[in-house]
């Protein structure tokens, strides 16, 4: 479309989770590092949660590909499954073959018997669940259960719950505080920063094979991060509008009037920035209010 307009090999800024086009902003890296460590040290369950659009699924696929040879993984992008059923998508994702007519205690004692082997071969076994707010109460027990498999040395499968910050309110109910007690590590993404933006968008295109000047102008970029509130699926959204406009004018870089437009374009834009603005401003008038009181009655 606007490639060899741009001198690009492929668009810059798709939406699905390729990780060749990964950025490590130091959120992502001190994530990433994070779940590393925990891994290697025979942690039981960890936690990494963030907004919608923040590369929560983008983390997951990178993880797993760092991990080396001495671990075996499992990747379940829908975990909105009964106990049973997510035993079985389990069993499939590590190459278990189970009857498809056993109950949950055959399964339990077959995964038992599966896990201990690849123990027994040196192998530490990572599930890792994405959108795991959508996980029902019974299969997150279910995922407990599992947990409590171990050898005098170490556990014999770990728990990565990717999640939306609805995931925190899930492990809030006492039901299931013990899985929440058992959560070693945990880490919450945090939104780009203007300056990471800029850079953001620097890699994409880098990786995409620019070899140009600065094709966004700077004041383009403070837009694009006010519109996007630092939330790099909006990024890449509004970026991939904004490039069809210069494109569509004929020009070579991204000015200010493209991402307005492109925000223009994008209903959920701007949104994060206007909550942090309410906020912002209701903290603002309880202090002024907490100020009078505290000032009428020094009158008095």
């Amino acid at each position: 479309m606007y490639e060899s307009h741009f001198g690009l090999r492929e668009p810059p800024f798709g939406i699905t989770p390729d990780t060749s086009f990964a950025y490590a902003c130091n959120s992502h890296q001190e994530a990433l590092n994070t779940l590393l460590v925990a891994a290697r040290n025979g942690e039981g369950f960890m936690k990494v949660t963030g907004e919608v659009g923040t590369g929560k699924t983008l983390l997951c696929r990178r993880f797993l590909a760092t991990l080396d040879a001495r671990f075996v993984s499992a990747y379940i992008p829908n975990p909105y499954l009964e106990p049973r059923t997510l035993m079985f998508a389990l069993a499939d994702e590590l190459g278990i073959a189970l009857p498809r007519e056993a109950d949950q205690h055959f399964l339990l004692k077959e995964l038992s018997r599966a896990l201990l082997n690849f123990a027994r071969q040196g192998k530490t076994v990572v599930v890792c669940l994405d959108e795991a707010q959508a996980m029902p109460q019974e299969t997150l027990e279910a995922l407990r259960l599992l947990t409590n498999l171990e050898t005098e040395k170490r556990k014999l499968l770990q728990v990565v719950l990717f999640g939306q910050p609805e995931l925190d309110q899930r492990l809030a109910q006492a039901s299931i505080r013990q899985l929440r007690q058992r959560i070693t590590f945990q880490y919450r993404l945090s939104m780009l920063k203007e300056k990471e933006v800029e850079h953001y968008l620097s890699h994409r295109l880098r990786v995409a094979g620019y070899r140009g000047g600065q094709l966004f102008a700077p004041a383009a970029v403070r837009r694009l991060h006010r519109a996007s509130g630092g939330v790099p699926r909006l990024i890449n959204i509004m970026a991939h509008k904004s490039l069809l406009l210069a494109f569509g004018e004929g020009v070579q870089q991204v000015l200010p009037r493209h991402v307005r437009s492109a925000e223009a374009d994008t209903p959920v834009a701007g949104s994060s920035y206007r909550r942090r603005m309410v906020v912002l401003l209701a903290m603002l008038v309880a202090v002024a209010a907490v100020a009078t009181v505290f000032w009428m009655g020094s009158l008095q």
